[in-house]
């Protein structure tokens, strides 16, 4: 099947609709539920949810107001190492349902800045600018990925949905990235990775004689490239060496490099 490359409107159409997933699966939790904690080590449901709010925030300044971007991640550089952490400051700070309106109100200026984005501007992030469609999928990556950690917690099943194209199509076009944050050199070895959709499309980047494979369902492929599934843990099809490396260090977000996840118990 042949990709159609999304448009602005549709990429931001699909982030409030990963904003809505996740409001359903938090808006009725009670007070001590908040504090849960997550897969993510130290983190719980009302830090997860409060590293989106403030990265939301982020990224509307960063979409709208470029010299202010400048301005914070100036300050940021100056202890990058524990930026994350206070960033999340916030949210520990408060309880849940002030956590929740802080999201919703950033979410919501979010969707609101990057719907005139023009599909050809470059935004400023940490690490080099992205462009804007690579932008607006990210942000469509993060709240999926810490969504599926709430849901994780919380026993809940979220039904996949195409949406997922704009993850893994992400995962594929960060395969550089995963290796150049660790400061290794990728192999000159073509990937193909052949993914079958929720709704039961197959899509696939690579050139189809390639030796190296990765195949399965889309799910699986973008649990893994966002680091919340270990590769045991799926039941992807993983041929050749440097498609067996790549998914053992596959990494589609920013920042340094992430150990991931470690195989399920038992």
């Amino acid at each position: 099947m042949r990709l159609v490359v999304a448009t602005i409107p549709e990429l931001v159409d699909d982030l409030a609709a990963e904003h809505d997933d996740l409001d359903r699966l938090v808006a009725g939790l009670a007070r001590a539920e908040w504090d849960l904690s997550t897969p993510a080590e130290g983190w719980s449901i009302k830090d997860q949810v409060g590293h989106l709010a403030y990265f939301d925030e982020v990224a509307e300044l960063a979409a709208t107001d470029a010299d202010g971007f400048a301005a914070l991640l100036e300050a940021a550089m100056e202890d990058p190492e524990d930026y994350v952490e206070r960033a999340t400051d916030r949210a520990r700070a408060t309880g849940g349902a002030e956590v929740l309106a802080w999201w919703r109100d950033a979410r919501s200026s979010l969707v609101v800045g990057l719907a005139d984005l023009d599909p050809e501007a470059r935004l400023p992030w940490f690490g080099p600018p992205m462009g804007a469609r690579s932008f607006v999928t990210a942000r469509i990556m993060e709240t999926w990925a810490h969504g599926q950690d709430v849901a994780d917690t919380l026993d809940a099943t979220r039904e996949p949905t195409d949406r997922l194209l704009h993850v893994a199509h992400l995962g594929v076009r960060t395969r550089p990235f995963s290796y150049a944050v660790r400061g290794r050199s990728m192999p000159d070895a073509d990937v193909r990775v052949e993914l079958t959709s929720p709704g039961g499309d197959e899509w696939a980047w690579g050139e189809p004689d390639a030796d190296d494979v990765v195949r399965g369902s889309a799910l699986d492929f973008c649990l893994l490239v966002t680091q919340r599934r270990h590769v045991d843990d799926t039941d992807l099809e993983i041929t050749g060496d440097a498609a067996a490396e790549w998914t053992s260090i596959a990494q589609a977000f920013a920042g340094g490099p992430s150990p991931g996840r470690q195989p399920a118990a038992g």
